[in-house]
C-alpha cells in the first residue's frame, strides 16, 4: 500500500516518537512535536504507539490511497474530508481505494497528525523514521507528488462512537522547574519569569518556541561552556528573550538554562500558534524531581 502525495501544505514532515536515549552520541531526539495526538491517531488506526504517521503544519495537504486503508486524524481541529465528503477527526476512518484525502487549514492550533493503518514505511534512520529539521537524520519533508510506502495493518481499529473534540487552549500555563543555570539570573529575572506576560514568537519552529515579553536578566555575564540540553529547557540568549526547546533541538547549548519546562506541558505548547499567551508556574514541590527526570528520559 502507498500514500500519493498530491498536495504537501505549508510543512509536512514524517514522524513517530522519535530517537531517545542517544543524546550522549549527539543524535537529537526529535519525533512528533504533540506526541499525545500522534499516539491517539495510532492508537485509531490500530497501530502500535510508535508507528510513523504525518505531522502536518497548518494543513492543507491533499493525499491519495492507492488501496483501501483507514486512517485517523488528531490534534489541530480543522475540516477534513474523504473522496469530497466530510470525514470526522479523532474516528476510525475508512477510506476507499483511489479515494482522495484532504486535511483542510485548522481553526486552532497548529499541527495535525495523520495516522494510516500499517504506519508510513520509510527506511527508518538510527532506530526512528522521523524527520529531524535540525541534523537532518531521516527522510526530508514530504513534497508534492512523493508517494509514501504504507505497512500491513497489523490490527483492527478500536470501536470508538464519540470523537473527543479537543480545543488547543487560547492561553497556556506552563509549569517549570528552576535550573540547572538560574544562578546565572537575578532573583528578579525568576520573578519575571513566573510573573509576566509572554507569548509565542512567529520565529518558531520544530527546534524551539521563541518567546517575547519581559527580557530576562542576568546575574553573571560572559560564556557558558556548551552543555547538554533537554526537552524544554528554556535557554535564554543574549537578549533575554526565552526560548523553550522542542523535539529537534540540539544536544548541547552555550546559552544559560533558567529552568526546565514540565515535560507533560511540552505536548500543549506545540499547538501554540504566533501570538499564544503564555504565563509560567513553578512546578509543584510536592512532584519529586526524580520523576521529572525519568519523564525526560522517556518524552518524545
Amino acid at each position: 500500500m502507498s500514500l500519493e502525495i498530491i498536495k504537501a501544505g505549508v510543512r509536512t514532515t514524517v514522524q513517530d516518537l522519535g530517537r531517545p536515549g542517544l543524546a550522549h552520541l549527539g543524535v537529537p531526539r526529535s519525533g512528533a512535536l504533540d506526541a499525545g495526538a500522534l499516539r491517539l491517531a495510532n492508537r485509531l488506526a490500530g497501530n502500535p504507539p510508535d508507528a510513523a504517521g504525518l505531522e502536518i503544519t497548518l494543513g492543507g495537504l491533499r493525499a491519495r490511497a492507492n488501496r483501501a486503508m483507514t486512517l485517523a486524524v488528531t490534534g489541530a481541529p480543522g475540516p477534513v474530508t474523504i473522496g469530497r465528503r466530510p470525514a470526522d477527526p479523532e474516528l476510525p476512518l475508512a477510506v476507499p481505494a483511489g479515494a482522495v484525502i484532504d486535511i483542510g487549514r485548522p481553526t486552532a492550533g497548529l499541527r495535525v497528525y495523520l495516522a494510516v493503518g500499517g504506519g508510513i514505511a520509510v527506511p527508518p534512520v538510527l532506530g526512528s523514521r522521523s524527520t529531524d529539521t535540525l541534523s537532518g537524520l531521516g527522510p526530508g519533508p514530504v513534497r508534492d507528488g512523493d508517494v509514501l510506502p504504507v505497512g500491513p495493518p497489523t490490527a483492527l481499529p478500536p470501536g470508538v462512537d464519540v470523537a473527543l473534540r479537543r480545543q488547543p487552549p487560547a492561553a497556556l500555563r506552563l509549569r517549570v522547574w528552576p535550573g540547572p543555570r538560574d544562578d546565572w539570573f537575578t532573583a528578579d529575572a525568576w520573578r519575571t519569569l513566573l510573573g509576566a506576560d509572554y507569548r509565542v514568537s512567529p520565529q518558531t519552529d520544530r527546534i524551539g518556541a521563541r518567546l517575547t515579553g519581559p527580557a530576562l536578566t542576568r546575574a553573571i555575564d560572559g560564556e557558558l561552556p556548551s552543555e547538554g540540553v533537554v526537552l524544554g529547557a528554556i535557554q535564554v540568549p543574549a537578549d533575554g528573550q526565552p526560548l523553550i526547546f522542542l523535539a529537534d533541538h540540539p544536544t548541547t547549548g552555550g546559552y544559560p538554562v533558567i529552568g526546565v519546562v514540565d515535560p507533560s506541558d511540552v505536548d500543549r505548547l506545540a499547538q501554540a500558534r504566533p501570538g499564544t499567551a503564555i504565563r509560567f508556574t513553578r512546578a509543584p514541590a510536592t512532584r519529586d524531581r526524580r520523576t521529572a527526570t525519568r519523564d525526560q528520559s522517556t518524552a518524545p
